[in-house]
């Protein structure tokens, strides 16, 4: 036994020179998880500019339209973009019965709406309102079965407020002008067909799709059916949803109202549903496209003048697109930055 205390040793032994060599340590790539993370902070503002590249000419015309425009209706039009968001988000959270978190939630879907109007039939608000919800401890299979829902609920709502508009208002609707007809008619029915066949066609010869659809159908029945023992889940579900076109035609009724369009509130609203629910399924980037022109067709059935319809259709998409991208944009980045998606 050495006599020598442990504290007046100098510094720790000498390794042995007889041992392996330790290996170097390799050069390590940053993670997977780290990488996607900024690539998913850039990709808003990189699809920002291409879309800006792409679509400029509507953006320009926009804007020049809306400064020669009323102030007053257009910040009322923009006020009602505003409860737009809120409704987005009161439907959320009625799809689904966990509480979440109100300032989040309205973040959330306002970054959404910029994911929203760059990949077709709302694939980025749902992407961004799946990872919010994942991130705030609800599974995969739930906030699926919530997203199922919240998109079988909007058609319907949309469909039961239009049915009240032409019962309370029959004389606006003329069916001549509005109604499909021969080929038109044939390829909307032929395109519902063929939809609901490939869909029947995959589900039942693809396993491995069929086994997750129908875990997702009935984690879905069992929420809906646990939804509507809350009433104030089916007021948020159902009230928000109702209320969601009602307001995107009031944005379009005051943006029209700036610019001396001559229809009334009920006849803007009706053709907007008329016209959303008729082309609505159509996969375009937040309905951009098939529905702005849908809605000017029957504007000018209603009786505005062609120009004035345009006009209000592009300044309806410039108060609820443009003005809102960037800042939604960043919002998603600064989201996805602190891991909220």
């Amino acid at each position: 036994m050495s006599l020598l205390p442990l504290e007046d040793i100098p510094g720790p032994l000498p390794a042995s020179t007889t041992g392996p060599t330790p290996a170097p340590v390799p050069f390590r790539l940053p993670s997977a998880a780290r990488l996607a993370t900024k690539v998913l902070t850039l990709l808003p503002l990189l699809l920002i500019g291409v879309w800006a590249a792409v679509d400029w000419r509507a953006m320009y015309e926009g804007t020049a339209r809306l400064a020669s425009a009323d102030p007053w209706w257009l910040l009322a039009a923009f006020f009602f973009t505003c409860l737009g968001w809120g409704t987005a988000a009161l439907v959320r959270q009625g799809a689904v019965p966990d509480r979440l978190p109100t300032g989040l939630l309205i973040a959330s879907q306002f970054a959404a709406g910029a994911a929203n109007h760059a990949l077709p039939a709302s694939i980025g608000a749902h992407a961004v309102t799946l990872r919010f919800l994942q991130g705030q401890g609800i599974p995969l299979p739930r906030a699926t079965a919530s997203l199922a829902l919240y998109s079988l609920v909007r058609p319907i709502a949309k469909t039961l407020v239009l049915l009240v508009f032409l019962i309370s208002f029959p004389e606006m609707l003329r069916f001549g002008q509005l109604a499909p007809r021969g080929w038109s008619l044939l390829l909307a029915v032929g395109g519902l067909a063929t939809a609901l066949a490939t869909f029947t066609v995959l589900l039942c010869a693809v396993r491995r799709l069929r086994s997750p659809v129908l875990r997702c159908v009935r984690t879905a029945l069992t929420d809906v059916r646990q939804l509507h023992t809350m009433p104030s889940r089916i007021l948020a579900l159902w009230g928000g949803a109702a209320a969601a076109p009602v307001l995107q035609a009031t944005v379009i009724f005051a943006v029209g109202a700036s610019l001396g369009m001559p229809l009334s509130w009920a006849q803007v609203v009706l053709a907007f549903l008329a016209a959303s629910t008729a082309v609505g399924a159509v996969p375009a980037p937040g309905g951009i496209g098939p529905v702005d022109a849908a809605t000017v067709f029957t504007m000018v059935a209603f009786g505005a003048p062609m120009d004035l319809a345009t006009a209000s259709v592009i300044g309806y998409r410039v108060l609820t697109v443009w003005v809102p991208l960037l800042p939604g944009a960043l919002l998603l980045s600064a989201l996805v930055h602190r891991k909220v998606l």
